[in-house]
């Protein structure tokens, strides 16, 4: 195993020039390097397999007993933000999953009777169902948007299975009580789709125009990131899943408690609801140029109660870190699972 991580340490110097990290600090500001050439395919054939509610979509790379990484996307993305990411993890010596979430991709629920549900914790059960289903006993988590709270709710509920932690815009575990109350007009106003997909209009306009309505997300919530429309193509296949529209809407509704989650879940998130302090090794990250909304670091910092270090990733970085900045985000990856 000191092999194995200090091969990780290596590549992740030489990938990642001054990134060589002694967690414990916070705040510090990295430069992203723009020197990866852009990837554009994952380099395996996907695989599938059935998994709890599902049949799970993924990608895997690296070696079959290495330490594991999966990595999560967010909405409206898709596997392919890791596109960058999951060589360099590879590389440093680990088995990398990057798994369709439901509602995306090749992902399909087995059965046409389960609820198309988006609350949060039903995410996270997909994720633990899928280490199940792989033989995993343990893994760090990684992830961003949608990805990143499922993560988080992995490291606060079953940390005997998160080995550590990356988690972009923090600790964004919520819960129904607090989504009812109202935010400052401006930040109101930064979250406008929830209130859009609110309505039965919301509901239509995205089911007829989700990859316009998803490239104008891509854009405001990343305004400094210049994607061509190969990269968007290539990711927004993965909106014609049969229910994207019902778990996105069904995700944001359940948010702000105009729809109702499963029993089955009930118990989860009473606990998520106490907001639970996560003890497994995290670095969070931000972006410097991240329009979507986000919480202030200051204000989860002491949500993490274990060895702890955030990193604000400069250069121009929005929304999608990991596709944005994959160096920085591999190097946290292999920074935190050193520990």
């Amino acid at each position: 195993m000191t092999d194995i991580l200090n091969r990780r340490r290596l590549l992740g110097a030489a990938a990642v020039a001054g990134l060589a990290t002694q967690l414990g600090l916070t705040g510090r500001a990295i430069a992203q390097p723009a020197t990866l050439p852009g990837a554009t395919s994952f380099p395996n054939p996907l695989k599938q397999i059935d998994a709890g509610l599902l049949s799970v979509g993924y990608a895997e790379l690296g070696a079959p007993n290495a330490p594991v990484v999966i990595l999560l996307h967010g909405w409206p993305y898709d596997i392919h933000s890791f596109v960058d990411v999951a060589p360099l993890l590879a590389t440093a010596g680990f088995r990398v999953i990057v798994p369709y979430l439901r509602g995306y991709g090749t992902t399909r629920f087995l059965s046409r009777e389960t609820v198309r549900n988006g609350q949060q914790s039903a995410f996270a059960v997909d994720v633990i169902a899928l280490m199940d289903k792989l033989g995993i006993r343990q893994a760090s988590i990684a992830g961003f948007d949608w990805g990143a709270r499922t993560a988080d709710i992995l490291a606060a509920l079953w940390p005997e299975r998160c080995k550590a932690l990356v988690s972009v815009s923090g600790y964004l575990i919520g819960n129904q009580e607090a989504g009812q109350l109202p935010l400052p007009p401006k930040a109101e106003h930064d979250w406008w789709y929830q209130f859009y997909f609110a309505t039965s209009r919301g509901r239509a306009g995205y089911e007829a125009y989700r990859k316009d309505f998803a490239k104008l997300i891509w854009q405001t919530a990343s305004p400094q990131w210049h994607f061509d429309d190969a990269t968007f193509d290539r990711s927004a296949q993965a909106l014609d899943n049969p229910d994207q529209v019902s778990i996105t809407i069904h995700n944001y509704r359940w948010r702000l408690g105009l729809a109702q989650g499963e029993h089955r879940y009930d118990a989860l998130e009473k606990r998520l609801a106490q907001a639970p302090v996560i003890r497994v090794p995290t670095i969070t990250l931000e972006g410097d140029a991240n329009g979507a909304p986000h919480p202030d670091p200051a204000s989860y910092a002491g949500r993490f109660v274990g060895k702890y270090e955030h990193r604000l990733i400069k250069g121009g970085i929005g929304h999608n870190l990991p596709q944005e900045a994959p160096q920085a985000f591999a190097q946290a990856v292999i920074d935190v699972s050193a520990i």
